[in-house]
């Protein structure tokens, strides 16, 4: 765990992993499910180090996790969204390109996919953002501020966010000129988390394939946007 600044001066923890032969590798921000800065999350953080990003996870619910869905909606509910993206997300892209990255993206899962949306609008030192299955109200949506190349995975099946949200975010990206790639799988809400099976909640399931493909797709993104 680390302690870096927002560009409000106030200080925030989260969780670093880095590789162990560069320092001065390309940059991921990695935002949290409603769960919180959990073992999941950071376990995406070394995968991206291992595989030679500098992963940065902020603490948006300041050391508070979630083991049941409505303590999970309860924590996200009373999350600022604003202030995440502007201050907590954008600190942490800054302390990363501070610290030696030349180029930094931002992924994020579930709520994390929303506020990475929401980054690609109000971060501007980012350079690319992967979503994961989550979008905020369309109206916060600042399309012709998405100025840097965003890849997404959505879930056919998604009973959090609709599919029918996703085509109308895609046609607003689109009608904007944004740089944009979506992709859609043949799954579930939180495909890519293998601990979506043990939540107990029948709108989650794990799907190994999906995974696979969405990694394999978002490591080829990196590579090209953040060489």
């Amino acid at each position: 765990m680390i302690e870096y600044k927002r560009p409000d001066g106030k200080t925030i923890n989260g969780y670093l992993a880095e590789p162990t032969d560069n320092p001065n590798a390309p940059g991921v921000v990695v935002i949290q499910e409603w769960w919180g800065l959990d073992d999941e999350v950071k376990s995406v953080a070394d995968r991206l180090a291992k595989a030679g990003y500098r992963a940065l996870v902020p603490d948006l619910y300041r050391g508070k996790l979630a083991l049941e869905a409505n303590e999970a909606e309860h924590l996200m509910n009373d999350l600022n969204f604003g202030d995440a993206a502007g201050q907590d997300i954008r600190g942490a892209v800054q302390y990363l390109k501070a610290t030696g990255s030349k180029k930094v993206a931002v992924t994020g899962f579930c709520m994390g996919g929303a506020l990475t949306v929401l980054s690609a609008c109000n971060v501007p030192e980012l350079d690319g953002t992967i979503v994961w299955y989550g979008y905020p109200p369309l109206e916060y949506v600042d399309a012709n501020a998405v100025s840097k190349p965003m890849l997404a995975h959505w879930a056919l099946h998604d009973e959090f966010f609709a599919p029918a949200g996703v085509d109308q975010l895609e046609e607003k990206l689109k009608a904007a000129g944004a740089n944009i790639e979506f992709y859609r799988y043949d799954t579930k809400h939180a495909f890519a988390n293998p601990k979506s099976d043990a939540r107990g909640l029948p709108p989650l399931k794990y799907n190994a394939e999906a995974a696979q493909l969405a990694w394999d797709r978002t490591f080829e993104f990196l590579k090209k946007n953040l060489a």
